[in-house]
């Protein structure tokens, strides 16, 4: 029969020997984190998000998924961070460009001038007209919202009243109009154009169109809008097609 009982050995060591096991020990428990925390470390630039890069897709994604304003604030913030760069006991900055710096040269620029009243120029202290020696120059960026308005044709008829009198056949002449965008329709090539580049250019569907356009006072439905620029395209871009054999070109 197999005898299962385990013996335990003692063996007995100095204690020179037994503090330098010991010591062996711990540097081997060091060593062991160290690994772990590089092989952590190693991961998580390998399939990790990494803090110290944000592409542009995971910051519109940040922005739609969360506020808006606060992400963005949060996102500037990271890149201030990532742009500072630590030079032995100061902090260098990179250059940052201000929205001015950026605006394109057709900008309109409306310049106000403040000055002092003429009576407030005298000098308190001999009573001569102060000298202008220089000028501070703020800059601010006005945004004017869409502006609506209707355009109403007046168009006048005449008559010669002469030959009215005198029964004779009275010739009548009127102004001359241009055509309406969509005969008998309300819309304008403004009006219409608005609404595309809102749609398919900055991605406002016609629901949340039709809701800003509500917020300001007008009743603008989104069917109107959708058969205003289906009828564009039947009067307008159709007629446009070139038709070459079994090739249709879209102008």
């Amino acid at each position: 029969m197999e005898n299962n009982t385990k013996t335990t050995k003692t063996i007995e060591i100095s204690v020179a020997e037994y503090e330098r096991l010991k010591k062996s020990e711990e540097e081997l428990r060091q060593r062991v984190g160290l690994l772990e925390e590089a092989l952590r470390l190693t991961k998580k630039k390998q399939f990790g998000s990494s803090s110290e890069k944000i592409s542009p897709e995971t910051k519109a994604q940040l922005i739609y998924l969360f506020d808006e304003a606060e992400t963005v604030l949060a996102i500037e913030d990271i890149i201030t961070e990532q742009e500072e760069t630590k030079v032995a006991a100061h902090t260098r900055k990179k250059k940052t460009y201000l929205l001015q710096d950026k605006l394109p040269d057709n900008v309109e620029i409306e310049v106000i001038e403040h000055k002092p009243k003429e009576d407030e120029r005298n000098c308190p202290e001999c009573g001569a007209v102060m000298e202008e020696i220089g000028q501070e120059v703020r800059r601010e960026l006005v945004i004017i919202p869409a502006k609506v308005k209707v355009l109403e044709h007046h168009i006048y008829s005449y008559a010669c009243q002469n030959c009215k009198q005198n029964n004779i056949e009275t010739p009548v002449i009127r102004a001359e109009k241009e055509s309406a965008l969509i005969p008998g329709g309300f819309a304008t090539p403004e009006a219409v154009a608005h609404i595309i580049t809102q749609k398919f250019i900055m991605g406002s569907p016609l629901y949340r169109q039709e809701q800003e356009w509500k917020n300001q006072g007008i009743e603008l439905p989104r069917q109107t809008m959708s058969n205003w620029m289906l009828k564009c395209v039947e009067l307008y871009l159709e007629p446009l097609s070139v038709h070459g054999g079994s090739n249709t070109i879209m102008l």
